[in-house]
Order: structure tokens, then sequence, then C-alpha cells
């Protein structure tokens, strides 16, 4: 698993994912800080990342596209530092691996963990 930390989340969830052996490179080091999500969406699905983020974004560009990739891990607290849930965020990365892998879009906050397959099905 390897996962592309969006800049909407600090560069310090790089080492902390890391020390848990999980492979991560903060956007700020691939593209440019201003480049558009589907530029990020693209590069990530192209190189096999799983999008980590705080925004909502990613999640309405997989429900758009009916994508089936790259997987997207969003964050949704008010302190979104990995002091804060770093712990949390890291068991929910270990927990849903492989449906991670396969695609997946999981939501975590501070009470639960929600995950939902690829490719996002409109509820009816």
């Amino acid at each position: 698993m390897k996962l592309l930390v969006d800049m909407n989340l600090s560069p310090l969830w790089v080492a902390v994912l890391a020390d848990s052996g999980i492979e991560a490179s903060h956007w700020s080091t691939l593209g440019a800080s201003n480049a558009p999500d589907s530029e990020i969406m693209g590069y990530a699905r192209a190189n096999d990342y799983i999008v980590l983020t705080h925004d909502l974004d990613f999640g309405a560009i997989l429900a758009a596209t009916h994508g089936e990739k790259p997987s997207v891990v969003q964050i949704r607290a008010d302190d979104v530092s990995p002091k804060a849930i770093g712990k949390q965020v890291i068991a929910a990365l270990l927990q849903m691996a492989l449906e991670l892998e396969d695609g997946a879009l999981l939501t975590i906050d501070t009470s639960r963990t929600r995950v939902r397959v690829l490719p996002l099905q409109s509820r009816r």
C-alpha cells in the first residue's frame, strides 16, 4: 500500500505512516501545489497510489466518474493532524487494506469508519 498525501494535510503524515510500515509521499514532492484535484487523481491512478485527503471533492470525482481507482481515504475531523487522529487512521488503513487495494472510498471520522467499494453506486 502506498499513499499520496494531499496538500490539505501536513507533510508530517508521511513520516507517521512510514513508522507504521506504510509508504507515503506528500503531493508537494510530486506535483504543483495548485494542481487541480483531477490531476492528483490522475497521478494517483497512473502510479498506483491511494489518496489520503481532508477534501470531499475526491469522493465527488469518484462518484461522478464511476471510478474504480484510485482508492480515496477521507479524514473527516476538525483536527486532521497525525497527533490527533493518526492512530485511528493507521488502524483503519491496515484493517481495510484489501478493500483499498481493490478500490474503495474510506471515510474516517472521530466516531466511526465507513468503507464503500468502488465504483460508487447511487443509492435508490
